[in-house]
């Protein structure tokens, strides 16, 4: 009769253990009983940018990236696209469920309650170089706020989690804004409590000298929808930095800072500015069969294609090219997208890219978008941990309240030198110069 579970044999020493399967897995504790001596550590699992280690149990995400699916909390991605808005998607990611429309209604007005900032936070942010990077800022001044809300430590405290997700959320965009005026040069825009949650983050952007700025309802709906689209991914990088550096019990602001950092770096982040670079460099249509050769050869990337996770059309990128034509009717046509489009139509048809699977990305298309909205490339990766932070926080939150949960502490395997013992620097060999080699290996 069929058993969960895994007979593993130790060919070192003849044993034989029976492992326990659920869920899919098995622990890596596990196989610290198979030793070879009564000193011995045990059996360690190696697992390099933990590839195929699941770290934790989470209700969150769920993503099947050969079939294309991306579900948040049980709902498909496509669906909280067409009808959901983010506030309510938000809302659904942290609490775990949709909400009725009093409490959409609560949820909505107490964030909207935290989008101001202290005074000191726009002192801290004037320190910055005029040509500061907006992430960088972000970053720091994500962390800053932990100094202000000494309360937050108390994270066991199920008001006080619930309380820092409301300031947090609320203060993202006014942060990410803040740093976009400081680049320029221009005077601060207060949070507007009137607009939506995009359509506020829009003012505090690019308001000028009108008394009342009135977001373009399309550019609203599309910054919506992109923040809906990267609320929340599973373990990804960024996931993974808030869940560790949370793991020591650090107040929800520092988490959320280093993830944050987590996204900064261009294999996350900073993905859709590479698409835009590459298409920059493309510059024509008529260019781009020349191009793919080159990728086919090893001398070019094509950037917005391919992921970790899906082995099919991320379903995100779909959304995506949807919500272009509306922004593009508003702006006209960026011209890039007719040769993201071509470049796409190519390689879907092309064996070699077929045959590994890859398909356009989240990032092939959102940065065109962005773009056409008037965002420098240096704001992509702070509009995508805008929309990131509610995901962030419920990882968070969920790595908080989990029992088994400890102190984030991997292994590691040790190939260094044996035991050495120290020499009076009198005493020492000569070091092994790269002159001193080529001497000796002639001689």
């Amino acid at each position: 009769m069929a058993k969960d579970t895994l007979t593993v044999t130790d060919n070192r020493t003849g044993k034989t253990f029976e492992l326990d399967i659920a869920d899919g897995s098995i622990r890596a504790m596990d196989f610290r009983q198979m030793k070879i001596s009564d000193d011995d550590f045990g059996l360690l699992v190696y697992d390099p940018s933990l590839l195929n280690t699941a770290s934790c149990k989470s209700s969150v995400t769920y993503i099947d990236g050969d079939k294309g699916i991306l579900r948040y909390r049980g709902y498909p991605i496509e669906e909280l696209a067409e009808h959901s808005s983010y506030m309510e998607t938000a809302y659904l990611i942290v609490k775990g469920e949709l909400p009725d429309e009093q409490h959409l209604n609560d949820w909505s007005y107490n964030i909207t309650m935290h989008t101001m900032v202290h005074q000191n936070i726009e002192k801290f942010m004037d320190g910055f170089r005029y040509d500061a990077h907006p992430m960088g800022m972000l970053v720091s001044t994500c962390a800053a706020l932990s100094t202000f809300y000494p309360d937050a430590k108390e994270i066991f405290d199920v008001e006080s989690r619930r309380l820092q997700a409301r300031r947090l959320l609320g203060k993202m965009p006014t942060l990410a804004a803040l740093a976009y005026r400081h680049s320029l040069g221009l005077p601060y825009v207060l949070p507007d409590n009137d607009l939506s949650y995009a359509g506020n983050f829009l003012s505090m952007m690019f308001k000028m000298t009108e008394q009342k700025f009135q977001p373009k309802p399309a550019f609203e709906r599309a910054l919506d929808v992109l923040f809906i689209l990267h609320a929340d991914h599973e373990q990804n990088c960024s996931a993974n930095a808030a869940r560790a550096v949370g793991s020591s019990q650090v107040d929800p602001y520092s988490a959320i800072a280093s993830a944050t950092a987590a996204l900064y770096g261009p294999l996350h982040g900073g993905a859709n500015e590479a698409v835009i670079n590459m298409l920059n460099e493309i510059q024509s249509v008529d260019r781009i069969p020349e191009f793919i050769e080159g990728v086919k050869k090893g001398e070019a990337k094509l950037m917005g294609f391919g992921h970790r996770i899906y082995k099919n059309y991320d379903p995100r990128a779909r959304i995506i090219q949807e919500i272009a034509h509306d922004v593009f009717e508003e702006t006209g046509k960026n011209p890039l997208i007719d040769i993201a489009k071509e470049l796409e139509r190519i390689a879907l048809g092309d064996d070699y890219f077929i045959e590994r699977k890859l398909y356009p990305n989240v990032d092939f298309y959102s940065g065109i978008i962005y773009q056409a909205m008037g965002f420098p490339v240096s704001m992509f990766p702070v509009l995508f941990a805008i929309g990131r932070t509610s995901g962030w926080l419920a990882q968070w939150s969920e790595m908080v309240t989990d029992e088994e949960q400890k102190i984030t502490r991997p292994r590691q395997l040790y190939l260094g030198e044996d035991i050495r013992h120290y020499l009076p620097i009198y005493k020492r060999p000569e070091p092994m110069t790269k002159e001193r080699r080529l001497l000796l290996e002639r001689l």
